[in-house]
């Protein structure tokens, strides 16, 4: 019955392994059952922010609010910034190191679009290759946590500012600009 509430085997090791207090009596409730999305393999981020950024995720959850995107990547960064994911890559600016390469732990900043007015940011979990990362991050689909979602580089230049999202499995969505990543690293 637990089982139920992860998509893969490996999703659900992953969970108890980080201990972040998923497995919990009631849990089987509607609620719940639906807030994560591992598809399609569980990532390997720093398990202490993360395991906030999922305990955080779930209060709010419990108390039948929504989960968004900002408060989660900031829990899972610990990238202190504030308002709409759009902004991030502006604030960050004299802030925090940005860079146009994928590091582990690094928040990927999209721009916002139509699809996204308020933009949508993501934390790094893997490097896969040059071209593809995994990320973990909230509200991509609505009100849920998704870890280990691979995302595609398809910038013609392979400077990350284009990226697509295998938001079902492998299949892969539109493509969403990106103005880059921004690195947990203070500015000095």
């Amino acid at each position: 019955m637990v089982q139920g509430l992860f998509k893969s085997k490996s999703a659900l090791r992953f969970a108890v392994l980080l201990g972040c207090g998923v497995l919990v009596s009631g849990c089987a409730a509607p609620k719940q059952m639906n807030m994560f999305d591992t598809s399609p393999v569980a990532s390997q981020p720093e398990a202490p922010l993360l395991a906030t950024a999922i305990s955080n995720a779930k209060a709010l959850k419990s108390q039948g609010k929504r989960l968004w995107c900002v408060p989660f990547a900031r829990d899972a960064s610990g990238v202190d910034l504030r308002g709409n994911a759009g902004t991030w890559w502006r604030q960050a600016h004299n802030t925090y190191a940005r860079g146009h390469d994928p590091l582990v732990g690094s928040v990927m900043a999209f721009k916002s679009t139509r699809k996204l007015p308020m933009g949508h940011v993501a934390v790094v979990s893997q490097v896969l290759s040059d071209r593809e990362i995994l990320v973990d991050h909230a509200n991509w689909n609505r009100s849920k946590i998704s870890l280990g979602m691979k995302v595609i580089d398809v910038s013609s230049k392979g400077d990350w500012s284009a990226v697509r999202v295998a938001s079902n499995g492998e299949d892969l969505g539109r493509v969403y600009p990106v103005d880059g990543f921004i690195r947990s690293s203070r500015v000095q």
